[in-house]
C-alpha cells in the first residue's frame, strides 16, 4: 500500500507530509530531491514508499552527492558521509603532483572519483571485499581511467602498485563492534556490516592497513584514514609504530578527524 494518500496526486505537499509522518527531520529537501529525480508519478510514489520503509535516501533516488559529485548508489552499498569530504580536502592539500592514488575500503568508489576529479588524471585504482560495492564503485571511478578491484585490503592490488602510491585513501570501518547496534536503521540495515564494524575497539581494519602501508607507499606518500575523536590517540600511536610520520587534521564542523601518516 502506498504511503500516500489514496487517488491524491504526487505533489511535493503530499510528498513531505508523507515523509514528514515517517520521521524523516529533512523532509522537505527530500521530498526536491524525490520529485526532481523521479520520471513518472508512479516512480515517485514508489520511491516515497521506499524511503518511508526505511531505505537511504542515497539508495532511493540512486545516487549520493559527494565533493560536488553525484555519486551512483546501488543498493546495500556503503553511503559515503558528508564528512569524509574532509579527508578529500586533507589529501587534496598534499596531492597536487599526485601519480598514483589508491581508494582501499572503497565502497561506491565516492572518495576515489572525488580524487581524481580534481587531480587532473591520476592513475586510480579502489579495492573493497565487498562485490556490491566493488560494482558501484567500477561505476563511479571508470571516467577517470580507474580499476576496481574485489579482495580484502591489499591483498586485491595489482603487485605493481608496491613503493607507488602517493595517496592512499582508506574510509575503514571504525565503528566498535558493541556499538553497531546503537546507528541509525538506515546503517544498520541498509548498509554492509562489513563496512561499519571494525572490531572491539573500531580499530582492528586501521591496524591492518597502517601495519602494511609502508610497502605500498611511494617515498613521500602519504596514508589517510578517518576515526572517531576516541580513537586518534591509539590511531596515531598505530601509525608510528607501523613506521609512519603521523598527524592529526580535525574538522570541528564536520565533526571530522582524519589521521595522516607519511612515508619518509
Amino acid at each position: 500500500m502506498s504511503s500516500l494518500p489514496p487517488a491524491s496526486p504526487v505533489s511535493p505537499a503530499s510528498v513531505v507530509a508523507a515523509l514528514r509522518s515517517a520521521g524523516c527531520v529533512f523532509a522537505e529537501d527530500e521530498a526536491e530531491l524525490i520529485l526532481s529525480t523521479a520520471r513518472t508519478p508512479d516512480e515517485a510514489a514508489a520511491m516515497v514508499d521506499r524511503r518511508v520503509a526505511g531505505l537511504p535516501l542515497e539508495h532511493v533516488v540512486g545516487w549520493a552527492g559527494f565533493h560536488g559529485l553525484r555519486i551512483a548508489m546501488e543498493p546495500g552499498v556503503f553511503v559515503p558521509r558528508r564528512r569524509t569530504e574532509f579527508l578529500v580536502d586533507q589529501a587534496l592539500a598534499l596531492g597536487r603532483d599526485t601519480s598514483v592514488v589508491v581508494d582501499l575500503c572503497c565502497g561506491s568508489g565516492a572518495v576515489g572519483a572525488a580524487l581524481a576529479a580534481s587531480l587532473g588524471g591520476p592513475e586510480l585504482h579502489a579495492a573493497d571485499i565487498d562485490p556490491a560495492a566493488v560494482r558501484c564503485a567500477r561505476r563511479n571511478i571508470a571516467p577517470y581511467g580507474g580499476h576496481a578491484h574485489e579482495g580484502d585490503l591489499f591483498a586485491a592490488l595489482p603487485d605493481t602498485l608496491r613503493g607507488r602510491i602517493d595517496l592512499l585513501a582508506a574510509n575503514v570501518p571504525y565503528v566498535p563492534t558493541g556499538k553497531v547496534g546503537l546507528l541509525p536503521t538506515e546503517a544498520r540495515d541498509h548498509e554492509p556490516l562489513v563496512a561499519l564494524d571494525g572490531g572491539a575497539d573500531g580499530l582492528d581494519v586501521l591496524r591492518r592497513v597502517a601495519a602494511e602501508a609502508p610497502a605500498w607507499l611511494a617515498p613521500g606518500g602519504s596514508l589517510f584514514v578517518e576515526t572517531s575523536e576516541r580513537q586518534v590517540p591509539s590511531a596515531l600511536d598505530t601509525f608510528t609504530r607501523s613506521g609512519l610520520s603521523a598527524r592529526l587534521a580535525v574538522s570541528e564542523e564536520l565533526y571530522a578527524n582524519v589521521v595522516i601518516g607519511t612515508r619518509s
